[in-house]
């Protein structure tokens, strides 16, 4: 009664995707600088430890508290218009924190809006962007795999390859300036989605109320075997990897003796291994079911903690950041491409939201316990912890009934 179709627009899939492409390289190494400023500015602003986490905690806020609503809103509202209007919005919000900083009236309270508001922009581009892409490609799983493997290659470059040190570097030689690049590239992702194909006019009809349709999606989430291996995959992998990446930098200086640069080189490592699994991924995905996807990925970054743990050596510990970041896209992909597989377009919104409420769940439950951990443990505790945690994990992956 309720079901709305968006049906695959009549248009080259090329110029589509090339379009979102472009804006997601455009926003996202926006986002890698405003990753950098936005600590760096609010180190400037207080030395209070806690107001300084607010300003980090505000972007996990805005998905724990808006991510639901906004994916079941996307499933109702035209998906190109949500997605330049998010991009206009959290521009506006920047250039408003860039008037407060110019007029010396920034606060952390003020930043820590600012923040949480770019947050809630996002929880409502990413459900949408995820939602086109099947409409842009069609939903034949080959397509699909390699769409989101260039998606994540180049998500993964902007954001943490090229964008933190630019807006490092940015803020050095203006403390607005960051935020200012930031809008821009907001700015101008609104201008390359608003060239994207224009989906069909969706019908005029009575939607469920708001409560009833996010139950809807989690529920198709919830019954779905194939989407419930998915996020139990990506909250196993986004947990073990935020217990040992959170004191990861402590023990970077403290026993690897490396400096900010070194702890810099180490996430680059990291990143480029991204890139390399936005084109691993594909031939992954098409080899593998998703269990067995994540089983390979989970025991993959249990081994590379393992190896940091066993070697205490830089060089070592930058290859297994890099398999690190090669199994994480890899994981990402399986799991946008299984998504958009087995969700109806209807509620694709809902379905990717809930998802990535389980997935930042689980990431802020890492941090957390990781910090635990390595206070209660040392150093080398959260990476004993992490391996441990995931080759169990691993293992059931392999222990679980392939689904039919």
């Amino acid at each position: 009664m309720f079901a709305v179709t968006e049906r695959p627009v009549k248009a080259s899939p090329r110029r589509g995707l090339g379009l979102l492409l472009a804006s997601t390289g455009v926003s996202v190494t926006g986002d890698g600088m405003l990753l950098a400023a936005a600590p760096l500015m609010a180190a400037a602003l207080s030395r209070n430890p806690l107001a300084v986490a607010s300003v980090s905690a505000a972007g996990y806020a805005a998905w724990l508290l808006v991510g639901l609503p906004a994916g079941a809103l996307v499933d109702r509202w035209n998906r190109r218009s949500v997605m330049v209007a998010s991009d206009l919005g959290r521009a506006a919000v920047l250039l408003a924190f860039v008037l407060l900083v110019v007029s010396d009236n920034a606060t952390i309270a003020g930043l820590a809006v600012a923040v949480f508001f770019v947050g809630v922009g996002s929880c409502f581009f990413d459900p949408a962007a995820q939602a086109v892409i099947p409409m842009i490609v069609g939903r034949d799983k080959e397509r699909l795999s390699q769409a989101n493997g260039w998606l994540w290659a180049i998500d993964t470059f902007g954001r943490s390859l090229a964008g933190p040190p630019a807006g490092a570097a940015a803020f050095a030689a203006s403390p607005v300036l960051p935020f200012g690049l930031d809008a821009g590239s907001f700015l101008l992702s609104a201008a390359l989605v608003s060239r994207l194909p224009a989906p069909p006019a969706k019908p005029a009809i009575q939607h469920a109320p708001m409560l009833r349709s996010i139950k809807a999606g989690m529920a198709h989430l919830v019954r779905h075997p194939e989407l419930r291996t998915v996020t139990l995959g990506m909250a196993s992998y986004n947990l073990g990897y935020n217990i040992a990446f959170a004191t990861l930098v402590l023990y970077a200086q403290d026993v690897l003796n490396l400096g900010t640069v070194g702890f810099g080189l180490l996430i680059a490592a990291g990143a480029l291994g991204g890139i390399a699994g936005g084109w691993l991924a594909p031939r992954i995905a098409a080899r593998l079911s998703a269990r067995s996807a994540y089983a390979v990925t989970l025991g993959v970054q249990a081994a590379a903690w393992l190896a940091v743990l066993l070697a205490a050596n830089p060089w070592i510990t930058a290859a297994a950041l890099l398999f690190v970041g090669i199994a994480s896209t890899t994981g990402s992909v399986v799991g946008g491409s299984t998504r958009q597989l087995h969700t109806p377009d209807e509620m694709l919104g809902r379905v990717v939201s809930s998802t990535r409420l389980f997935g930042i769940g689980s990431a802020a439950l890492g941090s957390v316990l990781g910090g635990v951990v390595a206070d209660a443990g040392g150093l080398a505790a959260p990476f004993i912890a992490a391996a441990g945690l995931l080759a169990l994990a691993s293992l059931a992956f392999v222990a679980l009934r392939p689904t039919p």
